[in-house]
């Protein structure tokens, strides 16, 4: 038995955090019932057309998922939803601020009408205060949290390359979720969960926050490499390619002097002798170091800084990614079927022993639709 068998999350869901979030809970064994907006579903299905035609976004976000479409606006839709409503464990949202209210399903409304169902919120900035109605995209609120500002080269400031605060917001109505029906096992009570985009990214954004806030100064952007650390960043070597090294401390910059350089002399260099001179001085630093790298090729400096114990990575292309070979050697990859067919699929991270995760379908839109409405006494639904 999987964890969350028995459970029925009813999710009106769109683009990628809430998506993020029901799709951990069905590879932990819930049903998921996906609310699509009839004809053109949830608009990440559009995204782009990479894998088989389809979105690459929506084959991550959505296996294991009971696509239906529902007219939440039509008289006609009421009944059905609100059956569903009352035989959900969960019931989790992120349609515009307002939108759910306007409808009668606010969270008030659904707390006193289903005592034991646990609601869950998705905003962009919260429920009060002035940004309550501003639009927040994953962009917009990666601004917003300062992460912009802190990720780029010194001239460009830069995104980052992943929808960062919609996965960070998912986390957390995930782990909400899971303690929600914790308490809930407890107490027999549902519980509400709110999550806000910004304060999801926010919490994650700690540390440039307490550095700016207390130190006076704001991190400065550096590129790849790190911003008050070094070397701890990428190097280029002989054959072209990147090397990325990572020292945390004194005694990893001996080794990495004496058998990685194989300059044993650099340590008694005063431009380098702790961190925060390292630091002043990278530009220095990174001369010698690529000096020595470049008469090596990628290899060749990964053996030395493996020998040397010293944390290192290649940069790798998503291509070589999908590829890893580690990821191949601890079987990390599972075939899931699509509409158009199979795909390989990263299992989720958290391994739990004796539990085998749900690794399911992806819907088709509305593929769910007539069987939900059999199942729950309805035959069809007049628009």
């Amino acid at each position: 038995m999987k964890p969350l068998e028995g459970i029925t999350v009813l999710s009106v869901e769109q683009a990628v955090a809430v998506p993020f979030a029901t799709r951990q809970l069905a590879d932990l064994g819930a049903r998921v019932i996906k609310v699509e907006r009839p004809p053109t579903g949830d608009f990440a299905r559009d995204y782009d057309s990479t894998v088989h035609g389809m979105s690459s976004h929506f084959v991550w976000l959505n296996r294991s998922k009971e696509s239906m479409t529902l007219d939440l606006k039509s008289e006609n839709a009421k009944p059905v939803f609100e059956r569903l409503l009352a035989e959900a464990d969960v019931f989790i949202q992120n349609l515009a601020p307002g939108a759910m209210e306007r409808l009668g399903y606010g969270t008030e409304a659904l707390r006193e009408r289903y005592p034991e169902l646990i609601t869950c919120n998705l905003t962009g900035y919260g429920d009060t205060g002035p940004y309550k109605n501003k639009k927040a995209y994953d962009l917009l609120v990666q601004c917003e949290a300062g992460l912009v500002s802190v990720t780029g080269s010194e001239d460009v400031p830069s995104k980052a390359g992943i929808s960062i605060a919609d996965i960070a917001a998912g986390m957390y109505m995930y782990s909400g979720i899971l303690t929600a029906l914790l308490v809930r096992s407890r107490t027999g009570e549902g519980q509400t969960v709110n999550v806000s985009m910004l304060e999801a990214l926010g919490e994650w954004m700690g540390y440039p926050t307490y550095y700016a806030a207390y130190g006076g100064e704001e991190p400065q952007r550096k590129g790849a490499s790190h911003s008050t650390i070094f070397p701890y960043g990428p190097f280029q070597c002989g054959d072209g390619k990147t090397v990325f090294v990572g020292l945390q401390n004194e005694r990893e910059w001996l080794s990495f002097c004496e058998n990685v350089l194989q300059k044993s002399e650099t340590t008694d260099d005063e431009r380098f002798a702790t961190n925060a001179k390292r630091s002043e001085n990278r530009q220095a630093l990174t001369e010698l170091i690529e000096r020595v790298f470049s008469k090596l090729n990628r290899d060749n400096v990964i053996e030395r800084l493996e020998a040397a114990k010293i944390a290192n990575a290649r940069l790798n292309s998503m291509k070589e990614f999908f590829e890893h070979p580690q990821l191949k050697a601890r079987e990390r990859w599972k075939e899931v079927h699509t509409p158009n067919g199979p795909i390989q699929a990263l299992l989720p991270p958290a391994s739990i022993s004796g539990v085998e995760p749900k690794m399911g379908d992806v819907p088709e839109l509305g593929e769910h639709t007539t069987s939900i409405l059999e199942e729950f006494g309805f035959e069809t639904i007049k628009k």
